[in-house]
């Protein structure tokens, strides 16, 4: 484990370098050795419910607060381990703590695009939708039928690999969009 613990730490100090963040770090605490708790999980599954609430919603909503009396909040959850919904009774202040812990930083985001939905790729994903909705429309309307739905067109397999599966003609590449932006970590 010590092997691992100097490893996170030296990559998250690289990670970290020439950020604001970093600065605010005190120097000691590079210095001193990490403790990087790491077992396995399993499949992920408990960590992917646990966390899959948070991605677009608040950490609890008004609706599972049920009392606000004596500086006191009432409200409700379901323990994970055994399935039964607790009503627990805490200070203000402690709620508010607890609460405080699922709120992102300024700068955050709970939710990132990669690939071709990146913000990077905005305005050429865009202008390829302009452009695939104009070729389309030149398209002669064809009756659909159930059997016909996805049947392909016969085409000469040397000259195209790809066909459309809709309407069964050729697909060419008319351009490419360059891969910008972020990856994936």
């Amino acid at each position: 484990m010590k092997a691992l613990s100097r490893i996170f730490r030296g990559k998250l100090k690289d990670a970290l370098r020439g950020t604001a963040c970093y600065e605010r770090i005190p120097a000691k605490a590079w210095k001193q050795e990490w403790v990087v708790h790491s077992e396995p999980v399993g499949s992920g599954l408990g960590a992917l419910k646990y966390l899959a609430p948070y991605i677009f919603r608040v950490a609890i909503s008004n609706n599972r607060i049920l009392k606000l009396e004596n500086d006191r909040v009432t409200f409700r959850y379901r323990d994970t381990e055994t399935g039964v919904e607790r009503l627990p009774t805490l200070e203000a202040e402690d709620f508010i703590h607890r609460f405080l812990q699922h709120v992102l930083p300024k700068g955050f985001v709970k939710v990132r695009y990669y690939g071709i939905f990146s913000s990077g790729l905005r305005k050429p994903l865009a202008a390829l939708r302009q452009k695939l909705k104009a070729n389309t429309s030149d398209l002669p309307a064809q009756p659909e039928t159930r059997d016909e739905k996805f049947r392909p067109t016969e085409v000469d397999p040397s000259t195209h690999s790809h066909l459309c599966p809709v309407c069964g003609r050729p697909m060419q590449p008319d351009s490419l969009i360059p891969a910008s932006g972020l990856s994936p970590p």
